[in-house]
């Protein structure tokens, strides 16, 4: 086991959310990043009164938590959106909201049911500021305004939500990711081999943001050949491949649970 591997396993714990409890807690988690830490524009506090952020891409988004072992914590969340199996043809929030280019990749050639939107990337503030106050103990993480930074053992928490994506992408047949992202984050996952490709020019959505494209297959053969022991972390050692499965629209795994809210 590689050292990464060995530090995912001792710090972290990525949750699949399959329960109506654990959706309303990554409400809780985006809304506390958007809403209370960041005051992102056209997320303000007052517009969720029940202190949860959801909207209706998560009928038909597959979700995962970060559980930081050490305290127990629930510290991050991610979702990817799938496409909606009532309406497979309803556009990614990536083709409703940003200008797309065709090259590298023509989006709308596509299998609709093999794309994922990487969305609602979140890690709590408090947990940065927790790992800060213990910056010299040995589960210390120090971090940036930017970016994440932890202590050597573990590069990023970022790639602790990685594994989850990847997990589930390979579980509904995803093998393209679109996302919007800061270009800053896009330089960030490009450290780890999980760079995406550019696919338009930034667009003022909640800031400056641009349309994202990877093709799962050519990132992770990448990844193997330049960032081995990150391969090793997020597939598993080669355990979990994002694969077509030809002719399926997998729905998210708890479509109704927004029903129980």
């Amino acid at each position: 086991m590689n050292d990464i591997v060995a530090a995912f396993n001792e710090y972290f714990e990525v949750i699949d959310v399959d329960t109506p409890e654990l959706l309303r807690e990554a409400f809780r988690v985006r809304y506390q990043v958007l809403c209370v830490e960041q005051r992102a524009p056209g997320f303000p506090a007052s517009r969720y009164p029940d202190k949860m952020e959801s909207d209706d891409y998560d009928r038909h988004s597959s979700h995962i938590l970060l559980r930081h072992c050490p305290s127990g914590a629930i510290v991050g969340t991610a979702r990817l959106i799938l496409a909606d199996p009532l309406d497979p043809e309803k556009p990614f929030p990536t083709e409703r909201y940003m200008t797309l280019n065709s090259d590298p990749v023509d989006i709308a050639s596509i299998p609709r049911q093999n794309i994922g939107e990487i969305s609602r990337l979140h890690i709590t503030r408090e947990f940065r500021r927790r790992k800060e106050d213990h910056e010299g103990s040995e589960a210390g993480v120090t971090f940036e305004e930017n970016g994440i930074k932890m202590r050597r053992r573990f590069p990023h928490p970022i790639l602790a939500l990685a594994v989850g994506l990847i997990r589930i992408s390979a579980s509904h047949g995803i093998t393209h990711w679109i996302s919007i992202m800061d270009p800053a984050l896009n330089r960030l996952l490009s450290a780890y081999g999980l760079q995406h490709d550019s696919i338009g020019p930034l667009t003022e959505y909640y800031g400056q943001r641009g349309p994202y494209y990877a093709n799962l297959t050519h990132m992770l053969d990448r990844m193997n050949k330049k960032h081995k022991d990150i391969w090793e972390l997020v597939t598993d050692y080669g355990r979990v491949i994002p694969k077509r499965q030809r002719d399926v629209i997998s729905p998210a795994p708890h479509p109704s649970a927004l029903a129980n809210i």
